[in-house]
């Protein structure tokens, strides 16, 4: 009897002690997360949140594995048909895409790549009244230094997004200007 009480007084100090803790432990945040900005403004606090996003989709090249997420702003659009229904996004749609170099699961009782190492975040924003040169379109990337746990914008000047990103979205301008479709689920 008394074993038994000791063992649930045992478990109710360790669940206190494990809730005031913070629950599940979770991975170092970059010490510089939520105050870096790209070279065209856009700032990675603009984002905050984005971890808890819904997926849109996901993609695979030969050496990565990319989440795409976006917004309740963003995913409303998408269920409502948006780009292959002809209307566009509407501002305050944001998506980010999370990019990780890849590895085979050796767990797993099949052949998977799952993602290994984070390498950039790519921020993607609809305002029409800040980016009028990019159709209302606004780009950013930060890159991701595992050995100091810290990200930093990319590119070498302001133009980032008029010359680099936006230069490839033009491709799909007939679609608002986003690659990424939403698929059945």
């Amino acid at each position: 009897m008394k074993s038994g009480i000791l063992r649930t007084a045992v478990l109710v100090v360790c669940g206190c002690i494990f809730f005031l803790w913070g629950g599940v432990p979770r991975a170092q945040e970059a010490p510089n997360k939520w105050s870096v900005k790209a070279l065209d403004g856009i700032s990675f606090g603009e984002f905050r949140g984005y971890e808890d996003w819904r997926d849109v989709a996901v993609s695979r090249t030969n050496t990565q594995i990319k989440a795409i997420l976006a917004n309740e702003v963003m995913l409303e659009a998408y269920r409502s048909g948006t780009p292959l229904n002809g209307q566009n996004f509407p501002d305050g749609s944001q998506a980010v895409k999370i990019e990780w170099s890849k590895k085979v699961n050796t767990l797993a009782p099949y052949f998977v790549e799952v993602p290994d190492t984070l390498k950039s975040l790519d921020f993607i924003e609809k305002d029409s009244k800040r980016f009028p040169e990019t159709h209302g379109w606004g780009f950013s990337e930060f890159d991701y230094d595992p050995a100091t746990k810290t990200f930093k914008a990319y590119g070498t000047d302001a133009s980032f997004n008029k010359d680099y990103c936006f230069k490839c979205h033009i491709a799909v301008a007939s679609t608002d200007y986003i690659f990424t479709r939403y698929p059945v689920r």
